[in-house]
């Protein structure tokens, strides 16, 4: 049981890290309230990230829709309370983030071996939380923006959503310092085949699940 998965060029040529995107689930029922849908998806999720860089700890974030960034100091399975974005330098622990319109954006560090992985929709780009992401890198890693390397997933895009959220987080990201910036360009809102989508589901749907790791 595995759910496809898709991956970054920016990303997949990096020493030491592994990522993954995944998709929608063909002919898995997830049309339904989000507990139950991510019941469903779990087996499948868990053997992406199997797949991805063996049984090792999975920390997630609470998803409030905030821009509270927490530091994962512990190899130990967790969801962080009220944290919409996870930042590392711990090797061997999975960071996950569930998206069906909001983005995933992956933020690596490769000269200090530091990885952020952030949940960022409209609210969350409005309050600035990848910006607050690549702050907290730099203060709890010594990260340099210039060296970031940050990359945008799917997410939700006009013609099928009002605000271009992407593009916002794209700007934000230049403005902080980061020189390369990634947007895949993908719109979850006009895929239903390929992603989930909150706003074009209404609100009963799968979540896709980003995955960022460092390995030894």
């Amino acid at each position: 049981m595995t759910a496809p998965t898709e991956t970054y060029p920016a990303l997949t040529g990096l020493d030491g890290v592994r990522h993954a995107f995944t998709l929608r689930v063909p002919e898995l029922e997830v049309k339904t309230e989000r507990a139950v849908a991510l019941a469903r998806l779990d087996e499948f999720h868990a053997h992406a990230r199997r797949e991805l860089i063996g049984e090792i700890p999975f920390v997630t974030a609470e998803q409030v829709h905030g821009r509270e960034v927490s530091h994962v100091t512990e190899a130990a399975n967790a969801c962080l309370p009220a944290a919409d974005g996870l930042i590392t330098c711990l090797n061997n622990v999975c960071l996950g983030i569930y998206v069906a319109d909001c983005c995933a954006v992956y933020l690596v560090d490769p000269v200090r071996r530091a990885i952020g992985l952030v949940h960022s929709g409209k609210k969350g780009t409005e309050l600035g939380i990848v910006p607050e992401a690549i702050e907290r890198m730099r203060a709890a890693f010594g990260s340099e923006p210039r060296d970031l390397i940050v990359q945008l997933s799917a997410c939700i895009r006009p013609p099928q959503y009002e605000t271009d959220f992407a593009a916002q987080i794209v700007t934000q990201s230049r403005l902080a310092g980061v020189q390369q910036v990634f947007d895949s360009g993908l719109n979850t809102g006009a895929e239903l085949r390929r992603y989930y989508s909150y706003r074009m589901e209404q609100g009963r749907t799968g979540r896709m699940l980003a995955l960022l790791a460092l390995h030894d």
